[in-house]
């Protein structure tokens, strides 16, 4: 059970409406944003709590998910890493669908939850998957795990990445707090 109200839209001030509003305009029979008495699901329903933060919060997860330079495979890859270490059945549901979409497979998913050895025939991927995972695990890269990811994915990869990693993790995070059904 949730710590947080869920709103519904007729519940809503201005602002927490405007913010449902863009969030629910993309939804469809492949994206399910809301619930059947019309309230967010997931982390969508803490964002329209606070728009202000939430709005600033979406247009990151917009720019991570639409307009990123990692490949759709790369990126899946590094949000189930994070779902993985931060334990976030959300996280690992959602993007398991998403991750199928981008070609992962069942056995590789069930790997990376597993934080099993994963062998990837592409490179970035292998270099998105050991460094998520050693991120997640000490909070950073040592030199020579820095040098080989800067080498692949490039310093804006990198810094991608990075900001994968922790928009995620912030995710995973609110999640928790507020027992976001899975």
């Amino acid at each position: 059970m949730s710590r947080l109200t869920m709103l519904t839209p007729d519940r809503m001030n201005p602002k927490q409406r405007e913010l449902y509003d863009q969030l629910t305009k993309n939804e469809g029979p492949d994206v399910k944003m809301t619930n059947p008495d019309g309230s967010l699901v997931g982390p969508f329903n803490l964002m329209v709590h606070e728009p202000r933060l939430g709005g600033a919060l979406q247009r990151l997860g917009g720019i991570i998910l639409f307009r990123g330079s990692l490949s759709e495979r790369a990126r899946e890859i590094a949000i189930l890493c994070v779902a993985a270490h931060q334990q976030s059945e959300f996280e690992r549901s959602a993007h398991e669908a998403i991750g199928r979409t981008a070609g992962l497979t069942d056995a590789e998913m069930a790997a990376i939850a597993a934080k099993a050895p994963l062998e990837l025939a592409d490179a970035k991927e292998a270099c998105v998957l050991s460094a998520s995972r050693a991120l997640l695990e000490n909070g950073d890269l040592d030199d020579a795990s820095y040098a080989s990811a800067v080498e692949l994915l490039g310093e804006a990869g990198v810094i991608e990445l990075s900001t994968v990693i922790g928009y995620y993790s912030l995710v995973a995070l609110q999640l928790r707090l507020f027992r976001v059904p899975g």
